[in-house]
């Protein structure tokens, strides 16, 4: 049996909680991803999807149920270990890049190195390796205003894996680029999370890409279904 990477298992969240106002998201939703597995979620807007993945990269903690990352239970964690683990363990990709604008490509992907403890020389070279097998490393020092939608999202690509999570969460990863676009920088990210053997969940309302992973899953009424 595949050792399980990520597993959610009956959790809720609501928002408002108390409230006239109050808001059910996650109704008992239970998903496992396994160790070099990737996993497509889909689910319309407002169903809930960025918040099942906020709880599993420990962006947010559920109101009940059961998380855990590689074996670990995360709710008995402290903040700091919590925190750590997410840095440690977690890499995240938005629909929008959010790169640092005064930073190049290859800063964007050093500094979150820096910042976990690897040496200047040794984080840049990584840097430079990750842009290299996306296909942009000949813009590395170019600033993000500077370079196409595409290669944005790919330096995104390259700075979530940055540190060697081993769980890639990402959401709506190519949902600002247009479909020609969006297939290659796909094709992209998917040889980057083949190659080094990650676990990834990734939410698409791309059916195409969705058929690319290895499994799909829906979240419909707060649960997710196969």
């Amino acid at each position: 049996m595949s050792e399980v990477m990520l597993s959610l298992e009956g959790v809720t969240k609501a928002y408002n909680k108390g409230k006239p106002a109050e808001v059910q998201v996650l109704r008992g939703a239970s998903l496992s991803v396994a160790k070099g597995e990737v996993v497509a979620l889909v689910a319309p807007s407002g169903a809930g999807k960025s918040t099942l993945l906020h709880i599993a990269g420990l962006l947010d903690s559920a109101d009940a149920g059961q998380m855990r990352l590689g074996g670990v239970d995360m709710a008995g964690l402290s903040d700091r270990a919590r925190t750590e683990a997410r840095r440690r363990d977690v890499g995240f990709i938005y629909q929008f890049h959010h790169l640092l604008p005064e930073f190049s490509a290859l800063e964007n992907i050093t500094l979150p190195q820096l910042a976990n403890g690897t040496g200047r020389k040794t984080a840049e070279a990584r840097a430079r390796a990750l842009l290299d097998k996306v296909g942009v490393g000949h813009r590395a020092d170019h600033r993000p205003a500077a370079l196409s939608g595409g290669e944005q999202q790919r330096v995104a690509f390259c700075r979530a894996l940055a540190n060697g999570p081993r769980l890639l969460l990402a959401d709506e990863p190519t949902g600002n680029l247009d479909p020609a676009t969006s297939d290659q920088v796909f094709g992209a990210l998917m040889d980057l999370v083949r190659e080094t053997g990650l676990s990834a969940l990734i939410a698409t309302h791309n059916m195409e890409l969705a058929a690319r992973m290895d499994r799909v899953v829906r979240l419909e009424a707060g649960q997710v279904v196969r």
